[in-house]
């Protein structure tokens, strides 16, 4: 398999027209347990004209041992990152594209904390829907791009920066309730967690609306 390095080909074309690109990127969509996050990543034209860095991919093209360097390297890239959490209670109660959308507005929160002027900014949405108008976002300009993890180089920061937020996260969560074993599986349907489920039930961290049980085995 060919592995496409992201590019900021994207990224200087829109910032011919706006002051500042954020991408968003999601982890955790479609895990059983654990909350889900959104990444956002800042790219202004300084750093539209810097290289890339070394070994930045899609999060999931991404060895995991890997991971945790990428993503620091990937930060000092950026203006500015941050990363909106919605939890698995949240996820129960409002379904999971409004939590996303609930994490992003966190995560653009975040962002303004730091001084950015989101508002000067075009958003790059890693998807084909845009979760974050609805949430309400509704100044923005938010721009889905299908596989921009993988083709934009913002869009890859942002995925590798909120993926190792939450496998730290869901590391930690190991340590509370091990008998899941999601510092292996990170809350996604691994077979031992199916089977950790069965044999012990549903914690107060997985999303108990969901349809568990039947759950297919993601990776």
């Amino acid at each position: 398999m060919t592995v496409v390095e992201p590019r900021l080909t994207l990224e200087r074309r829109l910032l011919r027209e706006h002051t500042l690109v954020i991408a968003c990127d999601e982890v955790g969509r479609g895990a059983l347990a654990g909350p889900v996050a959104v990444g956002a990543a800042v790219v202004d034209a300084p750093r539209s004209r810097k290289r890339v860095p070394q070994g930045l991919r899609d999060s999931k093209l991404v060895p995991e041992l890997r991971r945790h360097d990428v993503a620091a390297r990937a930060a000092s890239w950026v203006a500015a990152s941050a990363i909106g959490w919605a939890s698995s209670q949240e996820i129960d109660e409002i379904g999971i594209m409004r939590a996303l959308g609930l994490a992003s507005v966190r995560a653009l929160a975040d962002l303004r904390s730091q001084g950015v002027i989101v508002e000067e900014a075009i958003v790059i949405l890693d998807g084909n829907y845009d979760y974050i108008t609805p949430a309400g976002e509704r100044a923005l300009t938010v721009r889905p791009v299908i596989k921009a993890d993988r083709d934009c180089a913002s869009a890859a920061a942002a995925s590798v920066i909120a993926k190792v937020a939450r496998d730290d996260v869901m590391t930690r969560l190991h340590d509370e309730l091990p008998a899941y074993e999601w510092a292996r599986n990170k809350g996604y349907a691994s077979p031992e967690h199916r089977a950790a489920i069965r044999e012990h039930g549903i914690s107060r961290h997985h999303r108990a609306s969901w349809s568990i049980a039947e759950a297919p085995t993601l990776f």
